[in-house]
């Protein structure tokens, strides 16, 4: 029975992958890209894609996305980490799709697309074939292999007639940081640490293409869109469901900005009093040095020990300098050595510098760091003042 049992299965899971590939779908069937608006959490923050594709006369209704990933891979954390995580495409009933987004209060909207049959078709056998256990996993990329892109990718490759992505009305090209920070709220936690986390690389201007890494864009750039027939490539928009307003509470005191403010306030006076004291508190020195090494050895983690290419060329190296960690042990001591001084001088120059990038657009900073900038700027000048006539 166990053996009969086990044949049985698999002859069933064996027919329904054949059946799903042998489909064809009917003059009545559509293909159309489903837009998820942001969620509340920093990882729904950008939206979500997706196809759908329907036929009324086949029973089908099905919802393919590529933004799954599989939590038991081996090392998942390490892997994402290193931005050497793969996504999968998934394949849900549509209904539990649009349950499971309206429950999460989510907008949803359709644009059904303008393709032949034998498009539909294409495009279907395509997505049922990348479904496939083999073809199932790609290398994601934040910015050039997404949920979104896969979208266009698969319809590019798909779509016999060409299209042609022409400008959405209002458009203004952004660079991609601004992209990224127009889906966040300013003075939150997520978006200064991705303003620590992503360098200068981001701060050049998108093209017109690479502003459909974001799910807004395919909707937009997808609704302008004309075919070589001249037809436009979305027959019909819709909405489907629209996000309920709800008060979200909002706690100031945890704010960035606010935090680094009262960090900031707190150097700036502990110096002021040092400084009438004539005297250093050891103890802050140690934070600081401390706080800024840790988040330059995380910083350089970033840039050269994983596969994000977002991660490189990343300026806040200015103020989060990884060698303060090993200056604990100067900044201990009572007296220093000469060439401590020039070390803290150094790192003045450093904050100039970052002012300068900062100014002429090389990398935009956190706002909500600039309290920490202007009391770090002022510690190291006192630190210069102080340690002066205590060199051994």
């Amino acid at each position: 029975m166990r053996t009969f049992f086990f044949i049985f299965i698999t002859f069933c899971f064996f027919v329904s992958n054949s059946f799903a590939q042998s489909i064809n779908l009917s003059e009545e069937s559509e293909i159309s890209v489903l837009t998820i608006g942001p969620g509340n959490s920093l990882n729904d923050a950008f939206g979500h894609s997706a196809f759908r594709v329907r036929d009324k006369r086949k029973q089908i209704d099905l919802v393919y996305n590529y933004g799954i990933y599989d939590f038991n891979t081996p090392n998942f954390y390490t892997k994402f980490a290193q931005g050497k995580l793969n996504y999968l495409i998934g394949r849900n009933y549509y209904e539990d799709f649009h349950n499971g987004y309206v429950y999460q209060n989510r907008t949803i909207e359709e644009q059904i697309l303008n393709l032949t049959d034998n498009e539909k078709q294409q495009v279907f056998d395509y997505l049922e074939n990348n479904y496939k256990p083999e073809n199932r996993a790609y290398l994601y990329d934040f910015f050039y292999d997404n949920c979104a892109t896969r979208i266009k990718g698969v319809l590019i490759k798909n779509c016999n007639s060409g299209i042609t992505f022409n400008e959405p009305e209002n458009f203004q090209a952004e660079t991609f940081r601004t992209l990224i920070q127009n889906q966040l709220e300013a003075n939150t936690w997520g978006s200064v640490g991705i303003d620590i986390a992503l360098g200068s690389v981001i701060d050049r201007p998108a093209t017109q293409e690479e502003h459909m890494f974001l799910p807004e864009f395919i909707h937009a750039f997808f609704k302008e869109a004309t075919l070589s027939n001249g037809k436009k490539l979305v027959k019909k928009n819709q909405l489907i469901f629209e996000k309920r307003d709800l008060k979200v509470k909002s706690n100031i005191l945890i704010s960035p900005l606010f935090v680094f403010s009262i960090f900031g306030l707190l150097i700036i006076a502990i110096t002021f009093l040092d400084y009438k004291n004539n005297k250093r508190n050891r103890i802050l020195d140690i934070v600081i040095f401390a706080f800024t090494g840790v988040i330059g050895v995380f910083i350089l983690l970033l840039w050269f020990a994983t596969d994000h290419s977002a991660t490189a060329q990343n300026y806040n190296l200015l103020w989060a300098f990884a060698l303060n960690i090993f200056m604990l042990k100067q900044v201990y001591k009572s007296t220093v050595k000469t060439w401590f001084v020039k070390y803290l001088k150094f790192l003045v120059i450093m904050l100039s510098l970052l002012t300068f990038h900062w100014l002429v657009g090389i990398q935009v900073f956190a706002i909500a760091l600039l309290p920490l900038f202007i009391a770090l700027a002022i510690r190291y000048v006192f630190l210069i003042w102080y340690y002066k006539n205590r060199i051994v």
